[in-house]
């Protein structure tokens, strides 16, 4: 039976991966539960699956947990960074799902690598952030890296599984990475710098946390997925195309240097990707329901809008610029959607917040995890000294 730690557990990858392994309780049990400062939240799912540690981000939040959980319930209640990655380490843990959001969950995601886990990677920030060094200590440890990003899963599924890092020798030509093109695909570029962050968060097709709702309309997201493609299939920007696919069906595709494109289709639902990484290379049921391509009839794709949407652009230069450049655009991309969450700035202000931060801080070799995270703290406080003078009230927008 597998023993599964879950890094962000109240957020939606959190709930849905709880969702499937209650599906299966003779495969899968809950070891250690973490959450930021939802302490309620948090109560509730250790009162469903009985986890052998709750951890919290903060001490203040650790100690109201601890107060209101049931002594009778035997879990021991952990606080702050010390906790999280005691229990992603755990040596009586052997899976972890990494899907706290943003920065925040690089040091709990690489001592799980480091511990030689199972690791489903649904933080897409920590391998953007730190590249080759993430990447270097998985082959150093040992872990078993199973992408769960919906895009990266499909890459995954469709490549022979003993070449996922060898795309010349799989006779890869391409990978297509879909992308749903977000709320605002067919928005005027005129009217994008008055959309509300209730309209961002709006997507049609995928139920997701507000920061990544932010970076599906802003494409963001999507630049994200293309550097994190690159590190964990081994490849360059110039072999991945994105391609805008509403449906949100074809998750994404490979394309083989014979003429064949094999691709991964299935509701937009995350259950599918989560139970595909709990069980590799076994299937089971995820709780999603069939797909019905009768009812879906057609599959439309476009090209991505880089000149409405330059925050796809801003990426691959990052990725190409290589050190600290992505962890730079990272830092500064978190500050700025946070700002726009707060209402602090518009919503076409979040690229040249982005754009700005990157040309003051040149790329410099990223040789050390320390390097990366004094290269996170540079970027943050120039971006919030840029939002700062940026900043306008938009509490009045729809």
């Amino acid at each position: 039976m597998r023993q599964v730690t879950i890094l962000g557990a109240t957020g939606s990858i959190g709930l849905s991966t709880l969702d499937v392994i209650q599906r299966h309780p003779d495969r899968f049990r809950v070891f250690a539960l973490t959450a930021c400062r939802q302490v309620d939240a948090m109560l509730e799912l250790c009162r469903l699956h009985r986890p052998k540690y709750a951890v919290m981000a903060d001490e203040p939040s650790a100690a109201r947990l601890a107060k209101d959980l049931p002594a009778d319930w035997g879990i021991e209640v952990l606080g702050g960074p010390g906790g999280l990655v005691q229990v992603a380490s755990a040596p009586e843990c052997d899976t972890v799902m990494a899907a706290i959001v943003g920065a925040a969950g690089l040091e709990s995601t690489l001592a799980a690598v480091r511990a030689g886990k199972r690791v489903l990677l649904a933080n897409k920030e920590a391998l953007v952030m730190s590249g080759k060094l993430f990447m270097d200590a998985v082959v150093d440890s040992g872990a078993e890296l199973l992408p769960i990003d919906s895009e990266h899963n499909a890459i995954f599924q469709c490549l022979p599984p003993h070449q996922v890092r060898n795309f010349s020798g799989a006779g890869v030509r391409r990978v297509l990475l879909t992308a749903s093109g977000g709320p605002f695909r067919r928005t005027a570029a005129d009217a994008l710098a008055d959309v509300s962050p209730e309209q961002a968060c709006a997507h049609p097709n995928w139920s997701m946390g507000q920061k990544i709702s932010v970076d599906s309309a802003t494409l963001m997201n999507k630049g994200l997925e293309l550097i994190e493609a690159c590190w964990l299939f081994n490849t360059q920007p110039k072999q991945i195309e994105v391609h805008v696919h509403p449906e949100s069906i074809i998750h994404s595709m490979v394309e083989y240097v014979d003429g064949s494109v094999l691709a991964q289709l299935g509701s937009p639902d995350m259950r599918t990707p989560i139970a595909n990484g709990l069980a590799w290379p076994e299937r089971i049921d995820s709780g999603v329901a069939p797909l019905d391509l009768f009812a879906l009839g057609r599959f439309n794709f476009e090209r991505p809008d880089l000149q409405r949407f330059p925050c796809l652009r801003l990426a691959a230069e990052a990725f190409d610029q290589g050190g600290t450049s992505p962890a730079v655009l990272n830092a500064a991309n978190e500050e700025a959607v946070a700002a726009f969450l707060r209402r602090e700035l518009r919503f076409t202000d979040i690229p040249v917040i982005i754009e700005s931060v990157m040309d003051a801080l040149p790329a410099v070799g990223a040789d050390s995890f320390d390097i990366i995270f004094e290269k996170d703290g540079e970027s943050r406080a120039l971006a919030l000294e840029q939002i700062r003078r940026h900043a306008v009230s938009v509490s009045g927008l729809g």
